[in-house]
């Protein structure tokens, strides 16, 4: 057997090993996908929990239009409340992320955000980053009835004037959480999960049995 040929027979088999392996390895990839389960937003409230009706404030925009917040507000609406800070740099880079989720779901959502802070040049923000079209609120009050005490922050208030969600908002993943923890009448997405894999493992031991 020459050099040649088995040069080229010691490069089969390496491929061969690196398929094995790339194999194995994506094999994997797809059990801890599996594993980790995505993370909805954090809720941290020792003021209000998820099925309590929602506060009720009437409050005035930034604009000099009243509005009301809370249980007594909505009218077959759900109301978002985004409680941010023009010194909150997460909050600043969500602001596309809340201006597209209000939009995608305006056939039944209403956005109000809220902030803090007298000192601050909220027009100037609002106008800054393109959020006239919402009602911004600027409420010491507001965030301390909801139990705010991080930011950025959500709340979700249903229809019925119930508090379905809330938690910290750092991505569009967390929002997407608390619209979908809504849509499944849970307290948060981890919840959700959790009983989700409680029934598969009830699943599990009765087809043992």
């Amino acid at each position: 057997m020459t050099a040649l040929a088995i040069s080229n027979l010691l490069l089969w088999v390496a491929l061969i090993v690196l398929v094995v392996i790339v194999i194995a390895l994506a094999r994997q990839i797809g059990v801890l996908y599996e594993r980790v389960a995505p993370a909805g937003a954090l809720m941290i409230n020792s003021q209000l929990k998820v099925g309590m009706s929602a506060p009720d404030l009437t409050l005035e925009t930034i604009t000099g239009k009243p509005i009301s917040v809370g249980a007594g507000a909505v009218k077959s609406r759900s109301q978002l409340l985004f409680f941010l800070s023009p010194d909150c740099h997460v909050c600043h880079s969500l602001l596309p992320v809340i201006r597209s989720g209000a939009k995608s779901e305006q056939a039944w959502l209403d956005l109000v955000l809220s902030s803090d802070g007298d000192d601050a040049d909220h027009s100037g923000y609002v106008a800054e980053h393109d959020l006239t079209a919402f009602p911004y609120v600027v409420s010491r009050s507001l965030g301390m009835a909801y139990g705010v005490a991080k930011l950025p922050y959500a709340v979700l208030i249903d229809a019925d004037g119930k508090i379905a969600s809330m938690g910290i908002v750092n991505s569009r993943e967390h929002l997407d959480s608390l619209f979908e923890a809504k849509e499944q009448n849970v307290a948060s997405i981890q919840e959700y999960l959790g009983r989700t894999e409680r029934t598969g493992r009830q699943h599990e031991i009765a087809g043992d049995q």
